[in-house]
């Protein structure tokens, strides 16, 4: 009888789970180049039932498959690309990128708005994805895709979370006066609009494989095992675009998320619903049928 009582509460556990992530994507609904997660939520192993008792001769006994509750097995961010708009301010930078891989088939992979693509395999191939390069608090090197950019009072320029943006040769990019002295080109070279000479190129990695990338908080992400990601430095054949003067968006669907969220709660609901039967049922058992 209990193992009813276990499912529930398991259910219960992964829809707080998927709660708590469709909450987070609202609170981040405004966040530069926030990418949206999912919570993906999987079954427990099948395991094999069998009559107890009953016909003795009988050889096989089996019933057959149970599945014994559900999971939240891990969060994934939706790498795709958000939408950009123009802030007319010249600190702000936006990346665009339409990267394409070789369709084995021919031509190019088709992906989803998810940014995957499955083959006839059954592989899962994800949309190469680029981001900015910035210093963590660590020393080393994390990804953003928040351009939400402004210069220190030392000409530094950071991040709106006051990250260093690194550029191509892997230094803290730095520029007297103002952003409003400077125009970047579309491969992230910086010039001065007075000298016209080039002060530097922002550093921009290629994620070939972005769902291998960790999310680390505050917009940016790592690479904890050394080539999981396949990152590479990008390069001028690279579909990808700086836009100075704009900002991409959060990735994040408000209505999607409304729906989400009380979809989790009405199954978190029915979950409670079960334990509580079980609770009434149980209480009948210990003190009702006890005393007979």
């Amino acid at each position: 009888m209990l193992r009813g009582l276990y499912t529930a509460t398991a259910g219960m556990m992964t829809q707080q789970r998927r709660h708590d992530t469709v909450t987070q994507n609202i609170a981040n609904l405004n966040t530069t180049g926030y990418k949206q997660v999912e919570s993906v939520a999987r079954s427990f192993p099948e395991v094999m039932i069998g009559l107890q008792g009953g016909d003795q001769g009988q050889d096989n006994r089996q019933l057959g498959k149970l599945n014994t509750g559900v999971f939240a097995e891990e969060s994934i961010s939706m790498m795709v690309q958000g939408d950009v708009t123009e802030s007319g301010s010249s600190d702000d930078l936006a990346l665009v990128s339409n990267l394409q891989l070789p369709n084995p088939q021919g031509g190019n992979m088709v992906f989803d708005a998810s940014g995957k693509s499955v083959q006839p395999n059954g592989t899962v191939v994800y949309q190469p994805q680029a981001f900015f390069n910035v210093q963590n608090s660590d020393g080393g090197v994390s990804y953003t895709r928040d351009g939400d950019m402004h210069l220190t009072s030392d000409g530094f320029l950071v991040t709106s979370t006051n990250q260093n943006v690194l550029g191509q040769d892997g230094r803290p990019v730095q520029l007297p006066g103002s952003m409003d002295d400077y125009w970047v080109r579309e491969n992230g070279t910086i010039f001065n609009k007075t000298t016209g000479a080039a002060s530097g190129r922002i550093g921009i990695t290629v994620a070939e494989k972005p769902d291998g990338l960790t999310r680390d908080g505050e917009g940016l992400f790592t690479e904890k095992t050394q080539g999981v990601a396949a990152l590479r430095a990008a390069t001028n054949n690279d579909q990808i675009e700086v836009r100075q003067g704009y900002l991409e968006r959060s990735t994040v669907d408000p209505a999607q998320s409304m729906v989400d969220l009380t979809a989790a709660l009405r199954a978190y609901e029915a979950n409670q619903k079960v334990v509580q039967f079980y609770d009434k049922s149980l209480d009948k058992a210990v003190n009702d049928v006890g005393r007979v």
